[in-house]
């Protein structure tokens, strides 16, 4: 794949509150390769749920556009081990998928057993997922990565090109805060109080 400036990246991330019960707050960002964004789309998922992928796939699609060249997703283990499955989404979308983790993974299988100690699917889920590679970018950091679809001399190619600093490529920084902003804002209270009275 060759990272040419009018290539697009459909980029993910989500925000949350842990010891909430509300869904995880999921953004889409449409970004070109030269930074320019292109769009944004909104979604939600469960935590500790299983929609992740299904919610991944609706978002893309829903965008109706066919020059979303791949998607960069901000982890492929999302919402308190809501597993991204990236064979089934590559298969599904049928374009390339990157998933990056700006710290790696430690000993999440122990984590798995301990909080779903009957769903035998989820950590099969997260086997399937693979070891995550560390890709070291040329700003001197490291960031984890899965890809599916093409090399992984292709995906740190893409990484260099979208990471302006430290190891959080610029799409997924953007994603990120939108997320983290709708999410604070759809919980002030003085926001649900007039929805509610609308």
């Amino acid at each position: 794949m060759n990272p040419k400036v009018g290539r697009r990246v459909l980029a993910i991330a989500e925000s949350f509150y842990p010891e909430s019960d509300r869904p995880s707050v999921v953004a889409g960002l449409v970004m070109r390769l030269d930074l320019i964004i292109d769009g944004l789309i909104m979604g939600s998922i469960l935590k500790g749920g299983n929609d992740a992928t299904a919610e991944i796939l609706k978002l893309y699609r829903s965008l109706k556009r066919n020059d979303i060249n791949f998607l960069l997703i901000n982890g492929s283990i999302l919402s308190l081990y809501n597993m991204v499955d990236l064979d089934l989404l590559y298969s599904e979308a049928g374009i390339p998928i990157i998933c990056t983790n700006s710290s790696g993974e430690h000993d999440l299988e122990s984590n798995i057993r301990r909080r779903f100690p009957m769903d035998l699917a989820k950590l099969e889920a997260y086997r399937k997922l693979g070891k995550s590679q560390s890709v070291l970018l040329k700003t001197g950091k490291t960031i984890f990565a899965r890809q599916r679809g093409m090399t992984e001399d292709d995906a740190k190619a893409i990484l260099n090109r979208l990471t302006l600093q430290g190891n959080v490529p610029e799409p997924i920084r953007i994603a990120r805060m939108i997320a983290r902003a709708l999410l604070e804002f759809s919980a002030d209270d003085r926001w649900s109080a007039q929805k509610a009275n609308a």
